[in-house]
């Protein structure tokens, strides 16, 4: 019965936060559309709608470790749900996202992406994808903002293992900026996928600053290991076990 319960309440509030996205979105378009601090201030409301929301329906705490960065930084983080893009967005004042390019075309989600300064990517070709991620980040350079890459390239269950991706190290050596890892383990109880979601309490980590100067495949390295490493012990943390999985 428990069980029935809280998928129940999970679907509610899954319901809420698309619907109230939508409303909130359409509400806010009108300063978004003609200023960056409107789509912001109508994203970061949000954010907190929902991570409040998030406890009161469903019991998922949230919680946010280590220093939120101030300065301009790449931002290299895990990314198990949803729910750690909230977690980081609320977190940092400028954020901007390296995004999948068919988001731009989704309903509220592309105009907010666009005005934000978000950098949509085509993962179906690698090569050219990378150039132009540099170009479309050299674009936007002049604009306040952390920048937000998933070196895994998507969501990643907990247990499950994927590999780094080469993005981030383009970017750090091409920026010349720190490079900052953040660890989560909001996936235990904010799926990737699905509608049920479980109580609990979901940590942001973020560690500590990588300086420049490291290579592309150093930096690669460095951030599987201390990231995947704070990750697994996040998730120990909460009862989980992610070795157990292999």
């Amino acid at each position: 019965m428990g069980q029935a319960i809280q998928w129940l309440r999970s679907l509610f509030f899954v319901l809420f936060i698309y619907g109230f996205m939508a409303v909130w979105g359409l509400l806010f378009a009108p300063w978004a559309a003609v200023s960056r601090k409107g789509a912001r201030a109508a994203c970061k409301s949000y954010c907190k709608v929902v991570l409040w929301t998030a406890r009161v329906m469903v019991g998922i705490r949230t919680e946010v470790r280590g220093t939120p960065p101030q300065d301009e930084v790449l931002i290299a983080a895990k990314h198990q749900s949803f729910l750690d893009i909230l977690i980081i967005f609320d977190a940092v004042p400028w954020p901007k996202f390296i995004m999948k390019r068919e988001l731009l075309w989704t309903p509220v989600i592309g105009l907010y992406a666009k005005r934000l300064g978000c950098v949509p990517i085509d993962r179906s070709k690698r090569g050219a994808a990378l150039a132009k991620m540099v170009r479309d980040v050299a674009a936007e350079v002049a604009e306040p903002g952390q920048l937000i890459i998933y070196p895994q390239g998507t969501r990643v269950a907990p247990g499950d293992h994927r590999p780094y991706k080469s993005g981030p190290g383009v970017l750090y050596r091409e920026l010349g900026q720190p490079c900052v890892p953040v660890a989560t383990n909001v996936g235990l109880f904010w799926p990737r996928s699905g509608v049920m979601r479980r109580p609990g309490l979901g940590v942001v980590e973020f560690l500590d600053p990588i300086l420049p100067g490291l290579s592309r495949t150093e930096l690669t390295a460095e951030l599987e290991r201390v990231v995947e490493a704070k990750s697994n012990a996040l998730m120990r943390e909460a009862g989980f076990d992610p070795d157990a999985v292999h």
